[in-house]
């Protein structure tokens, strides 16, 4: 470590203590895109925590990245606490709303947001959005169908690789499988009684209402972009999730801002791509 890096180290370590203690939980953050091996360094940086209490709180920001990361990532986080936490303080986009919707609380405050849950797979050294290509392609079959493609278009069908579309077919549907399994799993496993009849609420229920969930975030037209922003009132009114209000917990809120803040800054001038920290691991 760099001896200038040493006393930001001493801050951000501060900054985990304090959102522990006034959390009750452990604390690690992951802040940047969502690749193969970082789930190995999260499991260092859990390994580290040597774990002291029942729950955890993740402070995620990623713009998103590779679905089956983010399974590895929560199989790791699950194997060793029973609760979980994720507090957005930023932004949690495509994969990353899948790992946020993995928690059994959710704490956004009223600029954070998630985004629609549109897996990206690497092609041709970059990742792109799966659902771009797999719309692409349902438009123009459908134009096909009916004989009113153009030449063009003809020719865009064409270069549309199967094998291409097989592989954003199966990362949509395991995106939708985790969302479904975790939702009913872990953020419902308290929904006992529905609000206006007040029904038991069925393991079914539980599962149909994911799958409502997974179904209205994963639909393009109502997003209209893989980077679209869904804030805190949108997720709690039209797709609704309960959403804990970060904001409406002064200190702790404080903390959150401060450390995320420093953390920014420190990885921008280190020019830094993805960290991971947590009490034991920088």
């Amino acid at each position: 470590m760099r001896l200038i890096d040493r006393p930001v180290k001493a801050d951000l370590d501060n900054g985990l203590v304090s959102m522990e203690a006034e959390l009750g939980a452990d604390v690690v953050a992951f802040v940047g895109l969502i690749l193969p091996t970082y789930e190995m360094r999260l499991r260092d940086a859990l390994d580290a925590l040597h774990p002291q209490r029942g729950s955890v709180a993740v402070v995620l920001d990623t713009p998103g990245g590779v679905v089956e990361v983010v399974e590895r990532m929560v199989t790791a986080i699950r194997s060793k606490y029973q609760e979980m936490i994720v507090i957005v303080p930023d932004r949690a986009m495509s994969a990353g709303t899948i790992f946020a919707l993995s928690a059994d609380r959710i704490m956004m405050d009223h600029l954070s947001c998630l985004g629609p849950i549109d897996p990206q797979i690497e092609k041709d050294g970059k990742l792109v959005p799966a659902l771009s290509y797999l719309n692409q392609f349902e438009r123009l079959n459908e134009k096909a169908k009916h004989d009113e493609l153009t030449t063009a278009e003809y020719a865009l069908l064409n270069k549309l690789d199967l094998g291409d579309l097989y592989q954003f077919d199966q990362a949509r549907a395991l995106s939708n499988e985790l969302l479904v399994k975790w939702l009913s799993t872990y953020k419902f496993k308290n929904w006992h009684e529905t609000e206006t009849h007040k029904k038991n609420v069925s393991s079914k229920m539980k599962e149909d209402r994911a799958n409502e969930i997974a179904k209205l975030l994963n639909n393009p037209e109502r997003w209209h972009s893989h980077g679209r922003a869904i804030n805190r009132e949108t997720l709690r009114d039209e797709v609704n999730l309960k959403i804990d209000a970060l904001d409406e917990h002064e200190t702790l809120y404080r903390h959150i801002r401060n450390y995320f803040g420093l953390l920014e800054d420190f990885m921008r001038h280190g020019n830094i791509p993805t960290f991971i920290h947590s009490r034991g691991y920088f």
